[in-house]
């Protein structure tokens, strides 16, 4: 295995860390105590997300944080000043929620894989930052939950993504509560992948990337845009959409090369093609 990449910084300098290496690119929220979502936090986070995307360096992107928390979610000291607006913060609320909706479709819509490395709490618009990665590696000592529903606030662009990764009456019941959940509690939900104890998720987080980042990068953009396009549909329109994506993905020089390989017993050389 190639030398891990650290995935908490020892001196955070925040609020956005980014660092590739070997096609793997770590972006660290690294504003500790709450690694909140500030509107400077989901500006840098999109920007990088909006320079990996055409980056063909880039094969994964992992989504980390420094500190006890990854994440607190949106920073409400941030917005409740802007009470004091004339709207009332009614369009900053506007531009923040936005904002937000942006940086979270960005990640499902980019075109390369997306792993949430947490240790640690992960509340509100966090769980939700979680939920819309691809695949989540946490921490046995990391929690869950929207609790926006303690100060009054229903956590309902959370539920988003939420619903999207597990049951409804699993959500709801989140949602409507507030209760936290422990890490095998969301893994048993769907909200995770794996759960590990805290000194291997550097290697676990890894281990992953590493796998993933040398697959055909054709293969994973359009394999990922086409399960998330099909997992929208019913199922005869899904099988049409799924089988276009096929056939394009069949059409394309790596599948040609990853299949000639494999009947030639050679590793397969990809060029994204």
């Amino acid at each position: 295995m190639a030398e891990v990449l650290k995935l908490r910084p020892e001196a955070p300098e925040g609020p956005v860390l980014s660092e590739l290496r070997n096609g793997i690119l770590v972006l660290t929220l690294s504003n500790p105590p709450a690694n909140a979502l500030s509107m400077e936090t989901m500006a840098l986070l999109q920007a990088e997300l909006d320079r990996a995307r055409d980056d063909r360096s880039v094969r994964v992107v992992v989504i980390a944080a420094a500190g006890k928390l990854f994440c607190a979610g949106h920073d409400l000291k941030e917005m409740t000043a802007h009470r004091a607006d004339s709207d009332k913060g009614k369009a900053y609320f506007e531009e923040t929620f936005a904002t937000c909706s942006r940086l979270m479709q960005s990640i499902v819509n980019l075109p390369k894989p997306v792993v949430a490395a947490v240790d640690g709490i992960a509340t509100a618009a966090g769980c939700q930052l979680v939920a819309c990665c691809d695949l989540a590696i946490v921490t046995d000592r990391a929690t869950f939950g929207v609790n926006g529903i303690d100060v009054g606030l229903f956590c309902t662009t959370p539920s988003v993504a939420l619903s999207r990764n597990i049951s409804r009456k699993h959500a709801m019941e989140m949602l409507l509560t507030g209760e936290m959940i422990d890490a095998q509690t969301a893994r048993g939900y769907g909200l995770v992948n794996r759960v590990v104890p805290p000194e291997y998720l550097n290697q676990i987080v890894n281990k992953y990337a590493e796998t993933i980042a040398a697959k055909s990068p054709t293969a994973v953009r359009m394999g990922k845009k086409g399960f998330y396009e099909q997992a929208g549909l019913g199922l005869a329109e899904a099988y049409d959409s799924a089988s276009r994506v096929m056939i394009k993905n069949m059409l394309a020089h790596d599948a040609e090369e990853g299949i000639a390989a494999f009947i030639g017993k050679r590793k397969p050389q990809w060029t994204g093609e």
